[in-house]
């Protein structure tokens, strides 16, 4: 095991899909891409590329709604989707945080 497969700075594993198959992935949680499911934890700090995210916003901008239903039905419908939600839903529970009682000011 490679110690970069460990420590993971700015990302949180998951599982995620692709090509069918259940397999891990990371959560950026930091940086300009936070939030996006990416492959490996150092894509997370990599520099984005204007070029490829131009042609992204062209071809969503043309086939948005045709998108939007294969994916509504894949992450209903699909076994491997459904599997996920399971494998993935203990490590999104939401923690509790301590909150102070602050005092207000009159």
């Amino acid at each position: 095991m490679i110690i970069s497969e460990i420590y993971t700075e700015g990302a949180v594993q998951i599982f995620g899909r692709s090509k069918g198959k259940v397999v891990r992935k990371y959560r950026c949680t930091s940086g300009q891409k936070k939030g996006r499911i990416v492959a490996k934890p150092t894509t997370c700090s990599a520099p984005i590329r204007v070029s490829s995210r131009i042609a992204i916003k062209k071809a969503k901008a043309r086939r948005s709604p045709l998108i939007k239903i294969k994916s509504r039905y894949t992450k209903r419908m699909s076994p491997t989707s459904r599997r996920l939600t399971r494998l993935n839903t203990s490590r999104l529970k939401p923690t509790r945080r301590k909150t102070s009682k602050r005092k207000r000011m009159k």
